[in-house]
């Protein structure tokens, strides 16, 4: 059974759900950073505090980072319909066949001559069963 289409949205409400998204990541990081800040200044604290002091308000803008690089994705996806299309015809390109490995000559080593022919057995057995 195919699934039914939700609701549609408004790009209003899209982008307000959008900038309530960012704005709700960075109040919530800011705060967090606030935190680390009390704990670095803290007796307890350590330098590993003041890195997260400068981390967590880059975790909070990150969202809206991300969401206007998918909009310039689209932007140029959008610019750029013809280029993406192949075009009519294409010269054919030839693919050389894959070059096999040869087998190093022999030295003329029975041990290594009777240790193969083992191994051939041993292989035949395997496939027989």
């Amino acid at each position: 059974m195919p699934a039914e289409p939700g609701p549609a949205v408004s790009p209003l409400g899209r982008r307000l759900a959008i900038v309530a998204t960012c704005l709700v990541s960075l109040a919530l990081c800011c705060g967090l950073a606030w935190w680390q800040w009390d704990r670095f200044m803290s007796a307890s604290g350590t330098f590993q505090n003041l890195g997260y002091v400068l981390q967590w308000p880059l975790f909070g803008l990150f969202p809206a980072f991300m969401f206007w690089r998918i909009k310039k994705l689209r932007e140029r996806e959008q610019a750029e319909p013809a280029a993406a299309e192949p075009p009519a015809r294409e010269a054919a390109v030839t693919v050389p066949a894959p070059r096999r490995a040869t087998p190093p000559p022999a030295d003329g080593d029975d041990e290594l001559a009777a240790y193969n022919r083992y191994l051939r057995e041993l292989n035949a057995r395997d496939q027989q069963s």
